[in-house]
């Protein structure tokens, strides 16, 4: 559910915190634009579960309480899971600021699907709709896909936003599809085909200059 190459001196050394605590090192696998990514790592679950304990993505996402023990048992099962890519979505200097991932990867019917989970403190800058391009860069320009899907609440508005800037078409909606603080919600359907990806009019990640994530 959506809610948004060569190592620098960054990437290499790490980077220092909003709190002043040097971040450890990470590292960054791919690019997009004022963004990079990092494969997520069991160590990254303390993030993880902070970023779900958060009451703004309890509210507009719905998430089940884990325990940050839980959280990193997920983490790793994710990671046995050949079905999906998972990946901190980084600032140029190294800050994780969310949590992005490709799953349900269907390479014989060429579809996948995007989740995404961003800081509440870092919402509403355009780094969604730039990590969900990044991702659907790396999911076309990588792999055969034909179709990659997204939903999220009708009225979390920060990720139907994300989507429309990222060029997601919105297909319909799945009525009371799910039960979130005792009330039944639906979620908006968006999808993005490989010939609408192709026919965006903005660079590729690949085509970015250095440094611009």
């Amino acid at each position: 559910m959506i809610e948004t190459g060569t190592a620098t001196e960054a990437d290499a050394a790490g980077a220092e915190s909003e709190n002043g605590h040097t971040e450890r090192l990470r590292t960054v696998c791919w690019r997009g634009r004022g963004v990079a990514f990092t494969p997520l790592d069991p160590d990254d679950a303390e993030l993880i579960h902070a970023w779900r304990s958060d009451p703004v993505i309890a509210r507009e996402v719905g998430t089940w309480p884990r325990s940050p023990s839980a959280v990193r048992e997920r983490v790793e099962s994710d990671q046995e899971d050949g079905d999906r890519d998972d990946f901190l979505v980084l600032l140029p200097d190294g800050t994780p600021i969310g949590h992005i991932a490709l799953t349900e990867q269907n390479l014989i019917d060429g579809s996948a699907a995007i989740t995404l989970m961003l800081d509440p403190g870092h919402r509403g800058q355009g780094h969604g709709t730039a990590a969900v391009d990044a991702l659907v860069d790396l999911g076309f320009g990588e792999l055969p896909l034909h179709r990659v899907e997204a939903e999220t609440h009708t009225t979390n508005t920060a990720a139907l936003g994300a989507l429309a800037g990222a060029g997601f078409v919105h297909e319909g909606v799945r009525r009371s599809t799910c039960l979130h603080q005792g009330r039944r919600h639906d979620l908006a359907v968006h999808a993005l085909l490989r010939e609408e990806w192709e026919a965006l009019d903005r660079p590729r990640s690949w085509d970015l200059p250095a440094g611009t994530g």
